[in-house]
């Protein structure tokens, strides 16, 4: 399995508007970053129009939460070198642009070069509750693919960690995930919409 950076991907449209989502990275080692959205997706819609993105690297997990839940008001600016914007608040940002297309019917694969890197403060690394923020985030975008059992054992054993570690930030992430899991336990198919 390739390695997989979990970051903030904004990309922008036609008319210069910002799409912010989460993604994974894909590390390919030979040829750069790759950026697979789901089809469909305004991630890949936007890069089939503006063949860049940028990735912004943040401690605060409410930004991916936040996505995932519907709150993607979150401050922006403008990158540096390529046509896009990052997180006002990343730690640090990769500027990313697509040097070829691999066509896919369901992940179509962007395959990438950094153009940019800049780092903006220092980066301490994630605690147990950010890392069992991050595991819920994509937890709760597979809803409608994984095993209710599966679902519900995950989110016990992800729960001890906010109870031991979490701060505030971590716990209003965790509560706003919480709350698609509650509209999933109640019968809403969620998880299904892409990024």
């Amino acid at each position: 399995m390739p390695r997989i950076v979990e970051t903030i991907v904004t990309t922008l449209n036609e008319k210069g508007e910002a799409h912010i989502a989460p993604l994974g990275l894909i590390d390919d080692e030979q040829t750069g970053w790759i950026v697979a959205p789901f089809r469909p997706s305004r991630t890949l819609d936007n890069l089939m129009s503006n063949p860049f993105a940028v990735a912004s690297h943040t401690d605060d997990v409410r930004v991916f939460a936040g996505c995932i839940t519907g709150r993607r008001d979150w401050p922006l600016v403008k990158a540096d070198i390529v046509n896009g914007v990052r997180l006002e608040s990343a730690i640090s940002h990769w500027e990313l642009k697509v040097d070829r297309l691999t066509d896919h019917e369901q992940r179509p694969r962007f395959h990438c070069q950094i153009a940019h890197s800049a780092s903006h403060r220092p980066w301490t690394g994630f605690n147990r509750a950010q890392a069992a923020v991050l595991e819920l985030a994509v937890l709760s975008t597979r809803l409608g693919m994984l095993p209710a059992g599966k679902i519900e054992d995950e989110l016990r054993y992800l729960q001890i960690a906010i109870d031991k570690t979490a701060g505030e930030r971590e716990r209003e992430a965790w509560s706003w995930l919480m709350e698609r899991i509650e509209a999933w336990r109640q019968g809403d198919v969620v998880g299904t919409k892409k990024l």
